[in-house]
């Protein structure tokens, strides 16, 4: 077992400059005001925060930067920030608002360059994958690469992808399962179990968490890190809930 600590992170999903959540990126509710959520969780314990720009066009990015700054100003965890990032210079912008890491999807996909673009400027420890993948009998490992918030296959194998990515530059793969995301029926371990067998980089699980105890065998499966949204927007479950239930399996926490 690693001796570094397994993080938990909220994921704030903001759009127009509010959090929001559904099942599988359906649904959408209002979850609260990110500045107000982000403060709670700085207090109650969380290890870094996770922004993500949901709908991330180029009228609400200007709002995701003043939600960052605002944010940067007041926590003082880890902030990465994703959603719409396109060009180094987008990177660059978030990184000046106040962002610790920012994290690339579709547009990397798009195309693959961007990876050692961004890793060559900044660095890889700034730069973080977020890969939604869902099951898919048509790909070697059984899971593919979507986009567009999970509702659009890529035929691209999601296993091999995160290899890729990791020789290109990334220093953090965030993964998501698009089939339990939003379920509370706990993490795809199958898929965290076969990320974990094909990189060497951080891995942060997310998608399904409903109950303290599904974090623990996320963890067992190879999770640097696990994320989760909506249990804690909505009080279902504690950051400290989640901490001790790591702890009481052996896991260091901070």
């Amino acid at each position: 077992m690693s001796a570094a600590a397994v993080r938990v992170i909220p994921c704030l999903d903001v759009d127009a400059g509010r959090v929001v959540k559904g099942v599988r990126f359906d649904g959408l509710r209002d979850a609260g005001d990110p500045l107000e959520l982000a403060a709670d969780y700085d207090r109650l314990g969380a290890d870094e925060l996770t922004f993500l720009d949901v709908t991330a066009s180029s009228a609400g990015r200007e709002t995701t930067y003043d939600v960052v700054r605002r944010t940067a100003e007041q926590v003082f965890i880890p902030l990465t920030v994703g959603g719409g990032v396109r060009t180094v210079s987008d990177v660059d912008a978030l990184l000046r608002a106040g962002a610790d890491k920012v994290s690339v999807n579709t547009a990397a996909v798009a195309r693959p360059e961007l990876i050692g673009e961004i890793a060559a400027r900044f660095g890889s420890q700034v730069l973080v994958l977020s890969l939604d993948a869902r099951r898919a009998g048509s790909c070697p490992s059984g899971f593919e690469v979507t986009t567009h918030g999970g509702r659009t296959g890529t035929g691209v194998d999601a296993i091999d992808w995160i290899a890729r990515a990791e020789a290109l530059g990334v220093g953090e793969v965030l993964l998501n399962s698009i089939d339990a995301d939003g379920t509370k029926s706990g993490f795809d371990l199958e898929l965290i179990g076969a990320a974990r067998q094909a990189v060497s980089v951080p891995l942060i699980a997310s998608g399904g968490a409903g109950s303290a105890e599904h974090f623990v065998p996320a963890a067992r499966a190879g999770a640097d890190a696990l994320l989760a949204a909506s249990i804690f927007h909505f009080g279902l479950v504690t950051i400290g809930q989640v901490k001790a239930a790591l702890a009481a399996d052996g896991f260091p926490v901070r």
